[in-house]
């Protein structure tokens, strides 16, 4: 995915979901916990240094795994890089549990899977596919599984 560094700092000073200074180490071996302000912005985790107003970095958070760790601590490692794992460090139990929380359900693959579940279901209940009317119901995105199957057509109307 391409992204421009004008539209990244644009997205960071939007709204964020959360928002809070954490411990962070970077994945690199020698990597130190240092103090970042850290933001949830949609499915991006952006981090600045706590005096800056542009991010140093940002996470798209897709094709990861958000994982807790020892301590009040979670981590995200992406699927391409397992190897590299960053940590962040809370102040707070219930800190890390909102952040490993709001940070999984910030990922394009768990709203995917909403979408499935949720379309599935009133698709069973009303024998309609709720995309359809979006002409996106057949997009291989929005299929159940591997197999990439589409719905079946409404045959109430035959």
């Amino acid at each position: 995915m391409r992204f421009n560094e004008k539209e990244l700092i644009s997205l960071s000073r939007q709204p964020s979901e959360m928002a809070a200074e954490l411990g962070m180490r970077g994945p690199k071996k020698g990597d130190v916990v240092k103090r970042r302000l850290v933001k949830l912005v949609v499915n991006f985790l952006f981090y600045f240094r706590p005096d800056e107003e542009e991010p140093i970095g940002a996470l798209l958070l897709e094709e990861c795994r958000v994982e807790r760790e020892a301590g009040q601590a979670f981590s995200i490692t992406f699927l391409d890089e397992a190897e590299k794992k960053y940590l962040f460090e809370c102040d707070s139990e219930e800190q890390c549990v909102e952040w490993i929380d709001s940070t999984i359900k910030a990922s394009y693959e768990f709203m995917r899977k909403n979408l499935i579940f949720y379309r599935t279901e009133i698709h069973r209940l009303t024998g309609k596919d709720p995309l359809e009317q979006y002409g996106i119901s057949d997009e291989t995105r929005f299929q159940v599984g591997s197999g990439l199957q589409p719905m079946p057509a409404d045959t109430s109307s035959m």
